[in-house]
């Protein structure tokens, strides 16, 4: 399944939400336009429907309470809504549709609480939250039924969706220095620090098959690197990655992932996130570190990945490098445009000048970017 629609209400940046979305999904804005927080909604369902070591109130929790998370031209509003529609396929009737309202109580314990919990199968609702029980004990609207095992099992496929959703944006320097950190790993490692460790949780023969397919890909990307293997420190037992370049001296050609170089890593991180499963993918950046002749490939990869899983990714981006190709789709780009309101998401191909512009030929990088740039930007070459 992917996300077909969202429908969003007072989240962070946004005060409204209201687009459909593709099965590669590309996100573009200005610096602090919302990007991460776009890509954060989906996050959100993740770690309500999990029943462990999570649920709402933990998820709310972890972005410092309802007051953080609603937006601030949400004014006499209080109520933070989201809703998604899945489907097999973009743009057809979404198969499930999944809402949720919630804000804070207004005294006592000041607890997040969920003012409406809805789920619809096909055109059939089947969850219509509050129910009497629920008004009879107001404490039940301090979790979800998506995070309850005993509740949700006519709706559960909508739960292991979300409990799905992978996110990644690794940090090389995390990663590379690990073991000198020796710092608590964030809940998910969304930043790569037990990369190695994920990868050693992996069965050795899916591990395998992955990793030769991360070593063709690399041996394109990175001069002089002829083989990647997984191995284990014969003293301490800890994973790593290594890999052999070619070199005139043999014996100094091996390198562990800590002499790699940063671009190296988060390629490492991003081919090992698209083969890993069918969920529901989040890339924030992917560009980062690496030359655009490479950031230029990273669409097509993703969509041809995309033919084989069947799965749908959402992609922030500044790089117009990424967005050259000519196979992307106006649908297939939000662009998030902040204003005193609030930040607006408009599907590129419903602007009327920037649809014209790409059906003359020009690219999507080429088009839509230059929108993405604070007007006074060239003023910083006068700083002092």
């Amino acid at each position: 399944m992917i996300v077909t629609h969202l429908s969003v209400k007072n989240w962070r940046n946004f005060q409204r939400i209201e687009v459909d979305l593709q099965e590669r999904q590309f996100i573009v804005g200005a610096n602090a336009s919302g990007k991460s927080n776009l890509l954060d909604i989906f996050r959100f369902l993740r770690d309500i429907a999990k029943t462990e070591g999570g649920g709402f109130q933990k998820a709310v929790k972890d972005r410092n309470g309802v007051s953080k998370i609603r937006s601030l031209a949400a004014r006499r509003d209080p109520e933070i809504t989201i809703e998604v529609s899945l489907a097999d396929i973009a743009g057809e009737e979404p198969t499930w549709r999944y809402a949720i309202g919630f804000q804070q109580e207004t005294r006592g314990y000041r607890l997040p609480y969920v003012t409406y919990e809805r789920v619809w199968k096909g055109s059939q609702q089947i969850l219509n939250r509050p129910d009497e029980a629920d008004k009879n004990d107001p404490d039940r609207l301090t979790q979800t039924f998506l995070e309850q095992i005993n509740v949700n099992a006519e709706f559960r496929d909508i739960a292991r969706f979300f409990q799905a959703v992978t996110y990644l944006h690794l940090v090389p320097q995390l990663l590379r220095f690990a073991d000198s950190i020796q710092g608590r790993v964030i809940e998910d490692d969304p930043f790569g620090q037990g990369f190695l460790e994920r990868l050693a949780k992996t069965s050795e023969r899916t591990r395998r098959s992955r990793l030769i397919k991360i070593e063709k890909a690399l041996k394109l990307a990175v001069p002089q690197l002829e083989q990647l293997e997984f191995i284990r420190d014969p003293a301490t037992g800890r994973p790593h990655l290594q890999a052999l370049y070619s070199h005139w001296r043999p014996n100094a050609s091996r390198q562990r992932e800590d002499q790699f170089s940063d671009g190296t890593l988060r390629l490492l991180g991003l081919f090992w996130s698209l083969l890993e499963s069918d969920s529901l993918l989040l890339l924030e950046e992917p560009e980062l570190s690496l030359n655009a002749s490479i950031v230029s490939q990273l669409a097509p990869v993703i969509s041809r990945m995309q033919r084989n899983r069947r799965r749908q990714v959402l992609v922030s981006t500044h790089s117009d490098s990424l967005l050259t190709e000519q196979g992307i789709d106006g649908r297939e780009v939000l662009l998030l445009i902040p204003g005193n309101e609030g930040t607006e998401v408009k599907v590129a191909a419903d602007i009327t000048e920037v649809k014209a512009l790409l059906e003359s030929g020009l690219t999507v990088g080429e088009v839509v970017l230059p929108r993405t740039r604070p007007p006074d930007a060239g003023q910083l070459s006068l700083f002092e």
